[in-house]
């Protein structure tokens, strides 16, 4: 994954104002341990409103009709939705939940600086 891609989908997500925590693969680097990824593992706050944010910052990337199939109510069937954007070698998983055993409002987070873009990682 081209890190530079990931950081102009955190900077669409900082300037929408979703409310994001970064997890999985790509966190741990952050956090200073190497892993390889294909993904990018975003925690979201679930709800109409951050989640037609996070349409409006990832359209603002991506000129792609699927965006349109992300939608509030299939969050509460299916704990994660992927997005796969068109010409890029990753893709992005949204999550509003890990189960019973976490929602967004259980993680802890801290704002980190990568190359000048404040990123919320877990």
């Amino acid at each position: 994954m081209e890190f530079g891609r990931f950081l102009d989908v955190v900077r669409a997500f900082e300037s929408a104002s979703v409310e994001y925590i970064l997890v999985g693969g790509v966190a741990v680097n952050l956090h200073g341990i190497v892993r390889a990824t294909e993904a990018v593992d975003f925690f979201v706050r679930p709800g109409v409103g951050n989640i037609e944010r996070l349409k409006r910052a990832l359209r603002s990337l991506w000129n792609d009709p699927e965006i349109e199939e992300i939608r509030p109510e299939d969050f509460e069937l299916y704990p994660t939705l992927r997005y796969g954007p068109p010409r890029e070698a990753f893709v992005i998983d949204i999550l509003t939940r890990l189960g019973t055993a976490f929602r967004f409002e259980d993680l802890e987070a801290e704002t980190l600086a990568v190359e000048g873009v404040p990123v919320r990682v877990a």
